[in-house]
C-alpha cells in the first residue's frame, strides 16, 4: 500500500507518527510533504520520518495563506501523481483532498477542530471519510463518522505512550521538583484573526502569580517579553508529553497541550475564545479541564481557577482517578484508523 500524508502543524506529528511508523515497518510505502511551522520537521526527523518540504511557512496572513493554498494545491497534485498513492491521509487539508479527488483517490481524515471552516467546507465534499470525536459540534454531512475517542489519544494512549521521568533527567530537567507549564500560542491561523491576545504585562503578571505554587515553565510559539526569557521551558520538543505528564497544572491559551494534559490525568486550564466539542467533553465529563472563553475577562479567571486549584489536596491523585475513568470509555483510535486506511484503500474512491 501507498500512502500519501500532509503536516501542516507539530501536533499532525504526533498524532499519526506510531500510523506511519507501523505501516512503514509493514513494508507499505509512505510519501510525508511538509509545510514548516513550529518545529514539526524537527519531529519527523526525531522520529525518522523522511519528508518531503513543500513550504517554509504555513502564511502569516489571509494574502499569504491563499498564495501558498494554490501553490500547495498544484504541488500535492504533482507529488500525487509522480507517487501514485493508493490513499491519502490526514488532518483537514483542502489542499490533499483536492489532490485525492483530481487522482481518483480515497482521503480519510480525522478532524476534532470545529472552527476549521474553510477546510471543512472543502473535505466535506471531496474527502472519502471524515473521522471526528463522538462530541465533535459540527455535522459534516455524510462523509463524517463519529468514533467516541480524541485526537490526543493517537499518541497519548497508554498502549503507546508511557511518561518516563528519566528521559526529562537526561536532559537536564527536573520532573520531581513541583512545577506548572503555562502555554502561549501565536494565534496566526485563519481562525485566530481578531482574537484578543495576552499583553506582555499580563503574561509577566499571569506567571509571578503561578510561581507562588511551583517552578513555572513557558512555552511559547512566538516571542516572550525579556521578564520570562529565564522560564522558557528547553527540553526537546519531543520530550513535551512527558514534561506534561509530570506536572502539577498547564495553563493553555492552545487547545491541543490542554487536551493532552487532560488525557494524561493533569488539571488543566484552557484560555481562549475558540470552543470544541472534545475540550466541552473534558470539561463537563472528567472535570478535567477548565475552560475560559471570554473574550475579555477569561485571563484573570483562568489565573484565579488556576490558584484555586493549585492550592487544593492530593490534585495531582484526583487528577490521575479521572483519567482512569476517561480511558475506560474512549476508543483505542490507532488501530481503528489503520483498518479503515486498509479497507478504503482496497475499496476505492467510492466507498465510505
Amino acid at each position: 500500500m501507498k500512502i500519501m500524508f500532509n503536516v501542516q502543524h507539530p501536533a499532525w506529528v504526533h498524532q499519526f507518527h506510531h500510523i506511519l511508523e507501523t505501516e512503514a515497518a509493514q513494508g507499505n510505502e509512505i510519501l510525508t510533504l511538509v509545510s514548516e511551522k513550529d518545529g514539526d520537521t524537527a519531529l519527523l526527523k526525531n522520529y525518522g520520518i523522511p519528508y518531503v518540504l513543500c513550504s517554509k511557512s504555513t502564511g502569516k496572513n489571509v494574502i499569504e495563506k491563499g498564495f501558498l493554498f494554490l501553490g500547495l494545491t498544484f504541488r500535492f497534485l504533482w507529488e500525487a501523481w509522480k507517487f501514485k498513492p493508493d490513499i491519502f491521509i490526514g488532518r483537514d487539508s483542502p489542499m490533499m483532498a483536492i489532490a485525492a479527488w483530481l487522482t481518483g483517490k480515497p482521503h480519510l481524515i480525522y478532524e476534532d477542530t470545529e472552527v476549521a471552516k474553510f477546510a471543512l467546507r472543502i473535505c466535506s465534499r471531496l474527502s472519502t471519510k471524515i473521522l471526528t470525536p463522538r462530541t465533535f459540534l459540527t455535522d459534516l454531512g455524510p462523509r463524517q463518522e463519529r468514533v467516541d475517542t480524541y485526537k490526543e489519544l493517537f499518541y497519548l494512549h497508554p498502549s503507546v505512550f508511557t511518561p518516563d521521568a528519566q528521559k526529562l533527567r537526561d536532559v537536564g530537567f527536573n520532573p520531581d521538583e513541583p512545577y506548572l507549564l503555562v502555554r502561549f500560542v501565536a494565534f496566526n491561523a485563519s481562525h485566530d484573526i481578531g482574537i484578543k491576545v495576552m499583553s506582555d504585562e499580563e503574561k509577566i503578571a499571569l506567571v509571578n502569580r503561578l510561581s507562588k505554587y511551583g517552578r513555572v515553565y513557558v512555552s511559547s510559539e512566538g516571542p516572550v517579553p525579556d521578564e520570562l526569557k529565564d522560564k522558557l521551558l528547553k527540553t526537546p520538543y519531543h520530550l513535551i508529553h512527558h514534561v506534561l505528564a509530570f506536572a502539577q497544572l498547564v495553563f493553555s491559551e492552545g487547545a491541543t497541550i490542554a487536551s493532552e494534559a487532560a488525557v494524561l490525568g493533569v488539571h488543566a486550564l484552557y484560555v481562549n475564545t475558540i470552543q470544541s466539542g472534545s475540550t466541552r467533553e473534558q470539561s463537563e465529563r472528567y472535570g478535567l479541564l477548565y475552560c475560559f472563553h471570554d473574550p475579555d475577562e477569561r485571563f484573570r479567571q483562568a489565573a484565579d481557577k488556576a490558584v484555586e486549584l493549585l492550592e487544593t489536596p492530593h490534585l495531582v491523585e484526583m487528577g490521575q482517578a479521572k483519567r482512569r475513568k476517561l480511558l475506560e470509555e474512549k476508543v483505542d483510535i490507532n488501530g481503528y484508523f489503520m483498518r479503515e486506511m486498509e479497507r478504503l484503500a482496497k475499496a476505492g474512491r467510492k466507498s465510505k
